[in-house]
């Protein structure tokens, strides 16, 4: 065993578990071809910060900086003195391609995000498969609130590439906020802008049709080119299959909607890149107009 090891540093394998194969690979590799690939996909090494790889680090170089707090918690800047405390008590981890970060069967004792990387919400089908409800890319909360009420994690969260979790322990917390009020509104902003994304998302899962759903999915992770702020891209680095799930639907719902965007020339379809070629047209179909 060597050295960083036995410090404890090296990365833990939580169990026998399902790797999760996530990647651009799986979008159809041009046009005429489906616009979505079930098909199994190739080894390749995901592209990921280089400082993710070298997993035999101490803790300390694991730690969020100013720019991933200020993206997490949102503006005003941190101060030197809340960026201090926020170190304190941070306990950053290295979880694996496919590793378990949180279980539903967990009791939650401390607020979890992902520093660098891309994690995925979900659960466990009968036949073993992770199916994906939510992916989460760094900076970005995995859970902020079973801790708080003491309670299990509502879902489980797997590692879709190499990546960085930084827990907050509830038990500290008190007394970090007791010295930092600033910080307790920043966290109580944060919660509350998840919700309220989640009130917005149960409402259209409920009211919109579902091309409504997919052109509003579309939108929300919709790139504007340089020259045109109507076009742009969006990237697809998800499986067809979890794509449709987040948005309640079929696969094959999902094929045909791509088709019928296209046939009304608001995107096109090349590879695993959807060009979109009139945003305003997508924002009407998901306003249902």
């Amino acid at each position: 065993m060597g050295a960083a090891a036995r410090r404890g540093y090296a990365p833990k394998f939580m169990g026998h578990l399902h790797v999760i194969d996530i990647r651009p690979d799986s979008i159809a590799k041009h046009a005429s071809a489906p616009l979505l690939s079930e098909r199994p996909l190739r080894a390749a090494e995901p592209a990921i910060n280089p400082s993710l790889h070298r997993a035999l680090r101490p803790a300390d170089a694991l730690m969020p900086d100013a720019r991933a707090w200020n993206e997490l918690l949102g503006a005003p800047t941190l101060s030197p003195a809340e960026l201090s405390a926020l170190a304190a008590l941070a306990r950053p981890r290295f979880v694996p391609q496919g590793g378990t970060v949180f279980s539903q069967q967990e009791l939650a004792r401390a607020l979890v995000f992902v520093r660098d990387g891309d994690a995925a919400l979900g659960y466990c089908t009968s036949d073993g498969q992770f199916r994906i409800e939510r992916p989460v890319r760094g900076p970005g909360w995995l859970d902020q609130s079973s801790a708080w009420i003491e309670a299990c994690h509502a879902i489980d969260a797997r590692a879709v590439t190499p990546l960085v979790v930084v827990e907050l322990p509830r038990d500290d917390l008190p007394a970090l906020l007791a010295s930092q009020p600033a910080l307790a509104r920043r966290l109580i902003g944060s919660l509350a802008r998840e919700v309220h994304a989640l009130a917005v998302n149960t409402h259209g899962l409920m009211h919109k049709d579902a091309p409504a759903r997919f052109a509003q999915w579309l939108v929300e992770r919709f790139q504007p080119a340089a020259d045109s702020p109507r076009r742009g891209i969006v990237k697809l680095g998800e499986r067809k299959r979890d794509i449709a799930s987040q948005l309640a639907i079929t696969p094959e719902t999902l094929s045909r909607l791509m088709r019928s965007l296209s046939r009304q020339g608001l995107i096109h379809v090349a590879g695993y890149t959807v060009h979109v070629a009139d945003v305003d047209g997508l924002r009407r179909v998901a306003e249902g107009e």
